[in-house]
């Protein structure tokens, strides 16, 4: 194989690149698309071979672009390889690495930066991620996806690197990611559930990790085009997710028929106020919720998920702004160490967790969840609206907009029917989605339309081309059980295993919960 193939297969490729372009120019110019990508209806239909020929290339580009891109890292890192031993032992592999990267740089115009990082991930995936360059090979995954998979696995051991990758790239692994599969996930949700993963299963305790980040908070400013600069902060993710919920609320109470900025604009001039303003800000307060009953149903053992409801405090008085945590129940008695899920970030230390249970909460709601998988089941009800308890169960189960790629987990999504109710559709929980108000929009004046649901699993869609998409799917897991060493501690858990301090908390609405659960099992 040498320089002559070379030429020859990339003649051959700029030849076949010809060839789509001019089945999409004469598409495009006398409207019919019957080129030979169209369907057999084109004749019939040429607006409908039209559209089948645009997406047929469209899909065979992004096949063909994941393949180059596996071809691209082999050749940078047996470029480096070669480089290095041509330089010989007297050259310091620090340098070489530098001489190599420089030299793949100007090949590929990218800067010094860009091309260390690219030589980098090149690395990773060809010496340490076999199942992501196959998936490149075939087609099957992005250059996107594969960065995603080299970010997350950096830092893991090699058992750790090859488990992560067998969960979602290997169908036959032990309890392998459900849902559509990686490479028909956008990179930006294949990585919050790469990272949700990895956190569970890294073995470094969360809590040491999450303290060495809270070491690192800090705010950072950058000045771009236009008169225009980012103010970013690196913060623990409760507060984070506190303060941009906080905004988004305040943004939201201020629109109105007379308000011409958009949400965007509003949330970023309340932030803008609350930081300028003269007047020194009070300090966030916390209220101690009042009681509530909670219902009575048998805790399965480690399979009892709270979901506290909202928090208060910031800098213009008691504006209250939901936190969504799922807390299982035995880390939330600190007899386990198993990461708690923040709605819209993923897991979070236990710590974290107790702390917004113990302070911020003015609701808990028990789901009982499956002790095989972890997934929570239904809640029924048989009545048109929804309790603020189902509504609570949608964002459990579906974590965000179900619409394919979409990220936006807005408190305010939009509790949806998937067959109408006037239609005989109940509000049972397989019969919901919450899509954002523009799918919502979307799904209500165009063909787009949800496929069924269940009750662990959100609707997939059908396009108006009759193509289907299925769902991202929550990556849930059985609850763990603590270590034989650290049995069921009596009432109250005693401090010394870390648990929270209940006699602190007597009163409280999740109390009887934890009280309950201690009274079975111990």
């Amino acid at each position: 194989m040498g320089t002559a193939a070379v030429v020859r297969a990339f003649e051959e490729i700029r030849a076949a690149l010809a060839v789509l372009d001019a089945e999409v120019g004469g598409a495009l110019v006398d409207g019919a698309g019957c080129g030979s990508f169209a369907g057999p209806g084109a004749a019939a239909d040429p607006l409908a071979g039209l559209t089948d020929l645009c997406l047929d290339i469209l899909a065979g580009a992004r096949a063909v672009e994941a393949r180059v891109a596996g071809v691209k890292a082999k050749a940078a890192v047996a470029y480096a390889e070669s480089a290095a031993v041509v330089a010989g032992p007297g050259v310091p592999a620090q340098v070489q690495e530098m001489s190599a990267a420089a030299e793949i740089g100007c090949v590929l115009a990218l800067g010094p930066r860009a091309a260390a990082s690219f030589l980098a991930t090149a690395h990773a995936v060809v010496t340490t991620l076999p199942r992501t360059l196959a998936g490149l090979q075939a087609g099957d995954l992005s250059w996107q996806h594969a960065l995603v998979m080299a970010d997350e696995t950096a830092g893991l051991d090699t058992a750790g690197t090859a488990a992560l990758e067998a969960h979602f790239l290997d169908p036959d692994a032990n309890n392998p990611a459900r849902g559509c599969r990686v490479g028909e996930l956008p990179a930006h949700r294949f990585r919050v559930k790469a990272r949700t993963w990895r956190e569970r299963h890294h073995t470094e305790s969360i809590e040491a990790r999450h303290a060495k980040g809270v070491a690192e908070r800090r705010v950072e400013y950058r000045p771009d085009r236009d008169g225009m600069a980012w103010l970013t902060a690196y913060l623990p993710a409760d507060q984070a997710s506190a303060v941009w919920d906080r905004l988004t609320s305040e943004a939201r109470a201020l629109q109105g028929p007379h308000e011409r900025r958009t949400l965007t604009q509003l949330r970023a001039d309340t932030y803008t106020t609350a930081l300028l303003a003269t007047h020194p800000a009070p300090r966030p307060t916390h209220t101690r919720p009042e009681p509530t009953s909670l219902d009575r149903t048998r805790q399965e053992s480690g399979g009892t998920r709270a979901i506290t409801g909202t928090r208060t405090g910031g800098v213009h008085g008691p504006v209250r702004a939901q936190v969504l945590v799922t807390v299982p129940v035995l880390s939330l008695m600190g007899l386990t160490d198993e990461p708690a899920v923040l709605d819209g970030y993923g897991p979070i230390p236990p710590s974290m967790a107790r702390n917004l249970v113990a302070e911020g909460a003015d609701s808990f709601y028990r789901v009982l969840v499956d002790p095989r998988d972890g997934a929570p089941l239904e809640i029924g009800r048989t009545s048109y609206r929804l309790t603020k308890a189902m509504r609570a169960w949608l964002r459990l189960r579906d974590g965000r907009c179900p619409f394919p790629g979409c990220s936006n987990h807005s408190l305010d999504n939009d509790a949806d029917h998937l067959l109408a109710w006037v239609n005989g559709g109940t509000t049972g929980i397989s019969n919901l989605g919450q899509p954002c108000p523009k799918h919502h929009r979307l799904r209500h004046t165009t063909a787009w339309k949800p496929t069924p649901a269940t009750k662990t699993t959100p609707p997939g869609w059908t396009s108006p081309t009759g193509r289907h998409y299925q769902s991202e799917h929550q990556d849930w897991e059985p609850p763990h059980r603590p270590p034989p060493h650290r049995s069921h501690a009596p009432w109250p858990p005693p401090a010394a295993n870390g648990a929270i301090d209940i006699t602190r908390h007597r009163g409280s609405p999740w109390e009887d919960a934890l009280s309950q659960y201690l009274n079975t099992h111990t």
